[in-house]
């Protein structure tokens, strides 16, 4: 039902735009443009009552109708009151609507999306939790969602013919960007895999050569670095630590004329099936389309997020699925910053990395697929093996199973894994990589 709602709204009317060929869409301004800003009012508001219905009927609170909660629009679902992970905690992924890929997340192209659902359709926050009494709670208001638009840039990267990722993520990508410091974007990660081309386009229409600064394959973010100066305002790190569930955030991707407001949904860890694994992430409501290295940012109006994914469960465990996105927390970056800037990487050994996309089936973790030419093709490892363990350890799943095999040492570690195969359990060997090493370099001019 609720797909049904969100492809009805996307042929309702929208604002006009107006697109040169390869540039982002801009919003027409003057009498078109009002007609089509008060048709999107009435799209959105058709959509926020249909998603009410859709809502309740999954046994959830009524969503919130503009003005019908007064000050106080936001609030999480009666069905998500007293979650344990509603309450506010100081640490760091279910499955995301992304490809199974042992690289990377698939990641969109083209021009910035429009934005989905409205502000007025947000869940509330449950009165008197410790997630709805933050900054980002107290301080929205005074923020003004027009003041970041020039600091939200798009990045435009072209991949080399040869990559690894090119099969998922396509040799040419899009996404945005958030400027950070005078020549410097902080944007995800997998826009920049394998770049040998990227270019940075302003809100002011200035198309700057970059190059990629560096990537955090264990954050997934990546750092953009131009040629010139930009000419947008650089945005301040906030602390991610401290958004909690209920708390109202803003979000902007490029091309987009004010930030779309959200609420936090959960802080659920998440992994994803290409050996990713992030212990807090921001999962979001609604969701939005245009996601990709957007920025979140906290009621102050500091970076507390970029864009990574859109997911079919946002919500809490043990709670019912709700759609939503999730967003990098930047503080996964903040220790790792000078590092990356200085010489493109962290400091210290990497992970292993074995190549294999697993999925949970019935409770088993399946290999879905193996990278050609990776450790665990090479050691054996094929689609539709079950993994039961690593070493005498058995899995609890692939967030454990991801856990288990980081602890046994830096890339390089050979890997023990029990497996299902044939219908025979089998121990193989897997010589695990660093990810990085195994992806191909851009060979320059």
């Amino acid at each position: 039902m609720l797909r049904f709602v969100l492809s009805c709204r996307a042929t309702l009317p929208r604002p006009t735009l107006r697109r040169r060929a390869g540039s982002t869409p801009a919003l027409r301004s003057g009498p078109a443009g009002a007609l089509a800003s008060a048709g999107r009012r009435f799209a959105v508001a058709l959509a926020a009552g249909m998603a009410t219905a859709w809502l309740a009927g999954a046994g959830l609170a009524p969503l919130a109708v503009a003005g019908e909660l007064g000050a106080d629009p936001l609030a999480l679902p009666d069905a998500f009151r007293d979650s344990p992970d509603a309450q506010r905690s100081p640490d760091l992924p279910a499955d995301p609507v992304a490809p199974a890929d042992p690289v990377s997340p698939a990641a969109p192209s083209g021009p910035s999306a429009p934005r989905s659902a409205p502000p007025s359709a947000l869940p509330s926050a449950p009165s008197g939790a410790a997630g709805g009494s933050g900054s980002a709670q107290t301080a929205e208001a005074a923020v003004d969602p027009r003041r970041f638009v020039g600091s939200v840039v798009q990045i435009r990267t072209r991949a080399v013919a040869d990559g690894q990722t090119v099969a998922t993520l396509g040799a040419r990508r899009s996404g945005s960007g958030v400027i950070i410091g005078p020549s410097t974007v902080l944007t995800i990660g997998y826009l920049l895999l394998e770049a040998d081309q990227v270019e940075v386009i302003t809100d002011s229409g200035r198309r700057i050569p970059a190059s990629v600064a560096g990537q955090d394959p264990d954050s997934g973010l990546g750092l953009v670095r131009t040629a010139i100066p930009l000419d947008g305002r650089p945005i301040e790190l906030g602390d991610s630590e401290k958004v909690a569930v209920g708390d109202r955030v803003l979000t902007l991707g490029h091309g987009e004329p004010e930030a779309t407001e959200l609420a936090v949904l959960s802080r659920k860890p998440f992994s994803g099936s290409w050996e990713y694994l992030l212990e807090r992430p921001l999962f979001t409501f609604p969701p939005v389309n245009n996601w990709s290295g957007a920025a979140l940012f906290s009621g102050d109006g500091k970076l507390v997020g970029i864009g990574s994914l859109i997911v079919n469960d946002a919500a809490p465990p043990g709670r019912p699925a709700v759609p939503g996105n999730l967003f990098v927390p930047v503080g996964l970056l903040r220790p790792v910053l000078d590092e990356l800037l200085a010489s493109g990487r962290r400091a210290g050994p990497a992970r292993p990395w074995l190549g294999v996309s697993t999925e949970s089936v019935r409770g088993n973790l399946m290999v879905a697929r193996v990278t050609r030419g990776g450790p665990a093709e090479k050691a054996g490892l094929a689609p539709g093996d079950i993994i039961l363990g690593v070493g005498e350890a058995s899995i609890d799943d692939q967030a454990d199973f991801y856990r288990q095999v980081w602890k046994l040492g830096p890339a390089g570690a050979e890997i023990p894994l029990r497996v299902l195969k044939d219908g025979e359990i089998r121990l193989l060997k897997v010589p695990s990589v660093e990810r990085e090493a195994f992806l191909r370099k851009p060979q320059g001019i």
